[in-house]
């Protein structure tokens, strides 16, 4: 185990079912059902072992034999946090940063790294993602984002295993939404300041508003009738939409390249 993680501690803040967006995408994750070792990594969980264990608890539901390792730099909560899951199979802690330290020589099929990076600048961002790439499995992913306090909308990026960004997903609670351009106050570091006239993802978000608007007409027959109406008009339009199974729960994926940093 490193003796002295790669890192700054994370703010710690952490909240009953914040990430159960992210959960749930990950555990229906292709990459999750094809392993043969179900390892995930929750980098930076924070200040209590609530995000490990609900991660590992959905996982679970989908791999009886996922395992989750709590990592964070703050010696403190990894001890708080052992504490807490004393008894709870399947879940462990210890001290560590984006060098992602893992017993045996194991590889994570996953990383998590939710609300981490916020802290960084963003020239920091693709060596941090490198660095916690180079510790996953071969096809391995890790899912770096951030999310309001209570998870009601959240950003995350997948990047491969070879420290390349595969796609952007938003995901928003329906019930309520008045904008879908809310996702713009928590996009991952590597985007948040990219918000702007002549960015890609400026044209994306735009997009997803403006569509989102003109299926106004349908919110009588529901918030997901209408977000799959704005979904398609997107995809219509040319947007490279991926894992469209997920529209349903309020999220859109789009290819990466469709919103990197110009």
């Amino acid at each position: 185990m490193s003796s002295s993680p790669v890192g700054r501690p994370t703010r710690g803040t952490t909240g009953v079912n914040r990430l159960r967006r992210i959960d749930r995408w990950i555990a229906r994750h292709p990459v999750l059902r094809r392993t043969d070792d179900p390892l995930v990594v929750d980098l930076g969980f924070g200040a209590s072992a609530v995000t490990p264990l609900e991660l590992l608890s959905r996982l679970r539901r989908q791999r009886p034999d996922a395992e989750v390792l709590g990592l964070e730099i703050d010696p403190d909560r990894v001890a708080r946090a052992g504490e807490q899951a004393a008894g709870v199979a399947g879940v462990s802690f210890a001290r560590g940063g984006f060098e992602v330290p893992v017993p045996g020589g194991r590889r994570p099929a996953v990383i998590r790294a939710m609300n981490v990076l916020r802290q960084y600048d963003e020239e920091d961002v693709a060596g941090a993602w490198a660095q916690m790439c180079d510790r996953l499995q071969p096809g391995g992913i890790l899912v770096e984002g951030t999310c309001d306090e209570i998870g009601r909308v959240a950003t995350w990026v997948e990047v491969g295993a070879d420290a390349v960004a595969l796609s952007l997903t938003v995901s928003l609670r329906l019930a309520e939404l008045d904008s879908p351009a809310i996702a713009a106050e928590r996009l991952p570091k590597a985007l948040i300041h990219r918000n702007v006239e002549g960015e890609r993802v400026h044209a994306f978000l735009a997009s997803l508003d403006r569509e989102w608007t003109r299926a106004a007409a349908l919110a009588p027959f529901g918030a997901v009738h209408r977000w799959r109406t704005a979904m398609q008009a997107l995809d219509d339009a040319g947007w490279p939409l991926v894992r469209r199974e997920r529209w349903r729960l309020g999220e859109v994926g789009v290819a990466w390249d469709a919103v990197a940093p110009a």
